[in-house]
């Protein structure tokens, strides 16, 4: 191996480790943080807020999604439950959009990767134009475009129904049998304590994101020491008009976690790469995928599909010029 060779994977090397230990940091810290505030504001809670029909409007809807840590596709289940709760259709639509890319996670990887100013520009632009779209299809009347099977509650009971003539199998977590018998009781177990399971369901999530964190820091620090930087500025510089909209939409069937995207984007950016186009990117595969939008069908109709894909990308391209043209 020449001596140019190693030192490129010296270099890559360097980058791996420092982004490794700082990304991993942070991230643990602010989804421990996140896990704290959530023992005040639960799922339960936040439900409620976005089913009552008192107007309680959308922005609180957007701030209730920043704090939430979601990723795309975890947050059609909730949205499933919003509308069997009947939540109010433009407050439910911007916390769709809002909860995956104002994750915490994702503003902290922001702050720490390239700056407050560029983590704030971020933050705002998803909020103002989620709360806009969500305004803005409810107003056109979208809420049309839901399937009405999404509406329907199946509930499931585990409890056995035996005559009363036959031997039961009693369900522990039954109230009682079908003869009207008290339940058997389970003897309690020593419970830790709240903030001990904030540790454990932190750790948990950041081992499910560990691989994708660390194939985003391996991708990323591979460009930062073996890709020329002239090969990027060529194809995705500020010059390049074309590497926004590009960027915006290559960004959706991607589906690169924000965890992988935003190590991987920093390396990009170190070789050349516009921040606008990074912008871009980060906003279509934190905003949307093509496994959210599988997921979606079962929920929406095409018009609302595609509504929900034109707000992602538009949002996405947006927020790349507008960043051009302010910074």
């Amino acid at each position: 191996m020449s001596n140019e060779m190693l030192a490129m994977a010296k270099e890559a090397l360097g980058m791996f480790a420092f982004l490794a230990t700082e990304l991993t940091i942070l991230f643990i810290v602010i989804s421990y943080l996140v896990g704290v505030l959530q023992l005040f504001i639960t799922p339960e809670k936040i439900q409620s807020i976005l089913s009552s029909k008192n107007g309680k409007g959308y922005v609180i809807a957007a701030l209730l999604g920043a704090i939430t840590p979601f990723c795309s596709c975890s947050t059609i289940p909730f949205l499933k439950g919003l509308l069997r709760a009947r939540a109010g259709f433009g407050p439910m639509m911007v916390f769709l959009f809002g909860s995956p890319l104002l994750n915490p996670v994702i503003i902290g990887l922001f702050v720490i990767t390239f700056g407050w100013q560029v983590a704030l520009f971020y933050f705002l632009v998803a909020m103002v134009v989620s709360v806009v779209a969500g305004y803005t299809l409810e107003k056109l009347g979208f809420e049309r475009y839901v399937k009405p099977e999404a509406y329907s509650t199946q509930t499931t009971s585990s409890c056995a129904k035996p005559s009363c003539s036959e031997p039961k199998e009693v369900d522990l977590s039954c109230a009682t049998t079908s003869c009207g018998e008290p339940k058997a009781i389970k003897p309690k177990k020593a419970q830790p304590n709240r903030w001990v399971k904030v540790w454990h369901a932190t750790f948990k999530d950041f081992k499910q994101v560990f691989p994708y964190l660390m194939l985003g820091v391996a991708i990323g620090s591979f460009i930062y020491g073996f890709i020329p930087t002239e090969l990027i500025a060529k194809y995705a510089g500020d010059a390049m008009w074309y590497a926004i909209p590009i960027a915006a939409i290559i960004g959706i069937p991607l589906y690169i976690r924000a965890e992988a995207v935003i190590p991987l984007s920093a390396a990009l950016v170190k070789k050349g790469m516009a921040l606008g186009s990074v912008m871009a990117l980060i906003i279509g595969s934190a905003g949307a995928s093509l496994t959210e939008v599988i997921l979606l069908k079962s929920i929406f109709k095409n018009q609302m599909i595609a509504a929900f894909l034109f707000v992602i990308i538009t949002m996405a391209i947006g927020a790349g010029f507008l960043y051009q043209a302010i910074f």
